[in-house]
């Protein structure tokens, strides 16, 4: 007979391969949605240029004369994600499917991120490019990041050292957006107001 020393590193063991699966598996799926949101974002920004610029056909959606902006694409897209992650019973191929159709749905709703803040504003606003980079610096963390129990003292040095360089690369980031929003904003805004409404 066994006693209970005797089953505890077992299930020690067990306990921790548990809780260790999904953390491990989290960072492949966390990918899929960095692929798609990037993918997404850039194809959706293409398409907006290409349209407003008539370089293109017009290929918005129009209800009853307004304007369906493809955040609520998004948001649809979202809310399906997380019914189907609440509601059924997804294998790992169901998750990656979530995962990719996650990414989409982010891409398209903070690709117009700047509309949420100021309903009825131009689609060119700077803070649906500031949401893009956190949105998308938030997926590469979870998708590249080591697993917690592997996150050591160099891991802290060199996260340090991340946040100061991206700090950095922020505040020119800043100066450079501002800077390309001065000399491109009037093309811009003149391609929206010519554009299809």
């Amino acid at each position: 007979m066994l006693s209970p020393s005797d089953s505890a590193p077992a299930d020690s063991a067990q306990t921790r391969a548990a809780t260790a699966a999904p953390a491990a598996s989290v960072r492949p799926v966390a990918r899929r949605a960095l692929f798609a949101f990037l993918l997404v974002f850039i194809a959706s920004r293409a398409l907006v240029i290409g349209i407003m610029s008539q370089r293109l056909p017009d290929l918005f959606l129009h209800l009853g004369g307004t304007h369906v902006h493809h955040l609520n694409y998004g948001i649809f897209l979202l809310s399906a994600v997380g019914a189907a992650t609440l509601f059924l019973p997804l294998g790992e191929s169901g998750r990656c499917r979530a995962a990719y159709l996650y990414g989409a749905g982010m891409a398209l709703t903070f690709d117009e991120f700047g509309m949420w803040l100021h309903l009825g504003g131009s689609y060119w606003q700077r803070a649906s490019y500031d949401a893009v980079v956190v949105v998308a610096t938030l997926l590469a963390m979870v998708a590249f990041a080591p697993r917690k129990d592997r996150f050591g003292r160099r891991h802290w040095v060199v996260a340090a050292t991340a946040l100061v360089l991206a700090g950095g690369f922020g505040l020119l980031l800043w100066q450079s957006l501002a800077f390309a929003n001065r000399r491109l904003s009037p093309r811009l805004l003149e391609w929206e107001t010519r554009g299809p409404q």
